[in-house]
């Protein structure tokens, strides 16, 4: 028989009001009380039941944490992060996949009929307007991966992509290429737009550099692979910045089974640092994105809104950084 909290405020010779208080944060009740109760607690092996406590407070400690993007491994990564983090604070993560939908509607209404006390949308190619809409149906919303905009409506924690495209750019340039290419995710995805932003940027200020881009259907290693094929075959450029590590892996084993050598016929770098990128047969030079501290600071407000949902709209922008494998040659 399961215990109940009858049967520990019994044991502790309490009223059962008096237990309920003791297992209700921010209720009143005295330390002497609280030392009886927790004791016959653990005495009796008894646990909160948290769907009553949810009828009790009016919070369900229930976090949304949607995404679109389940093709791309990075994301078992991502969704590892996010839920130890989320039961570290007490709190309850609900996956939701949405792969193939752009349109909010039927996820806040899902959202709103499991009575979530927040929302982590983690993804960085569904659109601003997405998250927003959380945001409308008064639902506390962190948007991890996001496009940082001046005076977002939603948290946004993510990176500056257009700063990385520029760190592409600038690290092929070094190493002497010349033919430089952009092979990008979706073309609708705003990663992938202000990925090139920046590339382009660069590129445009030497006139000496041929830029040549294109786009993949989906950030997945299919899509990556079909659309490196098709460049071979039209003669590829001399490297290419890949706008991610599973499209990077994905064009390399183009090239390989095309008869070609990365990186001395074909140079790449991606973007993420995804832990498949430093195995010992891709060892893909690459640009980390931060994801545990994304995952960590969405998580801090995701928190802070649960206990205020007026908590002062921020936006989170952390640095990438270089890592140097083998996809790329040398600096001269």
């Amino acid at each position: 028989m399961a215990v109940t909290l009858k049967d520990v405020a019994k044991r502790a010779g309490v009223s059962r009001s008096a237990v309920s208080r003791t297992f209700t944060p921010g209720a009143s009740v005295s330390d002497k009380t609280r030392a009886k109760v927790e004791q016959a607690a653990r005495e009796l092996g008894y646990h909160p039941n948290a769907l009553a406590s949810s009828l009790t407070t009016g919070r369900t400690k229930l976090i949304g944490l949607v995404s679109n993007n389940f093709h791309n491994p990075v994301f078992l990564q991502v969704f590892d992060l996010f839920t130890r983090a989320l039961q570290d604070r007490g709190l309850r993560p609900l996956l939701v996949n949405l792969s193939d939908e752009t349109d909010p509607t039927n996820s806040v209404r899902m959202l709103r009929q499991y009575s979530v006390d927040g929302v982590v949308v983690a993804s960085s190619t569904l659109p601003p307007s997405f998250a927003e809409a959380f945001a409308e149906a008064g639902i506390p919303i962190v948007n991890s991966f996001g496009r940082p905009v001046a005076a977002s409506k939603v948290h946004i924690v993510g990176i500056d992509n257009v700063a990385a495209g520029r760190l592409a750019a600038s690290t092929l340039i070094a190493r002497g290429y010349r033919r430089i290419g952009f092979l990008g995710g979706p073309e609708a995805a705003t990663t992938t737009q202000d990925r090139l932003t920046g590339f382009a940027e660069v590129v445009a200020a030497r006139p000496d550099l041929v830029l040549s881009h294109s786009f993949a259907t989906a950030y997945s290693f299919d899509a990556g692979r079909r659309e490196m094929l098709r460049l071979v075959q039209q003669g590829p450029a001399e490297a290419y910045f890949c706008g991610d590590d599973v499209l990077s892996i994905g064009a390399m084993s183009a090239v390989r089974d095309c008869g070609l050598s990365v990186p001395e016929d074909v140079g790449l770098i991606g973007l993420n640092d995804m832990e498949m990128a430093g195995w010992e047969n891709i060892a893909l030079t690459t640009i980390r994105q931060p994801i545990p501290e994304i995952v960590r600071s969405s998580v801090d407000l995701i928190s802070a809104l649960v206990a205020d949902p007026d908590h002062p709209v921020e936006t989170r922008v952390l640095p990438c950084a270089l890592i140097e494998r083998r996809t790329l040659r040398p600096l001269p």
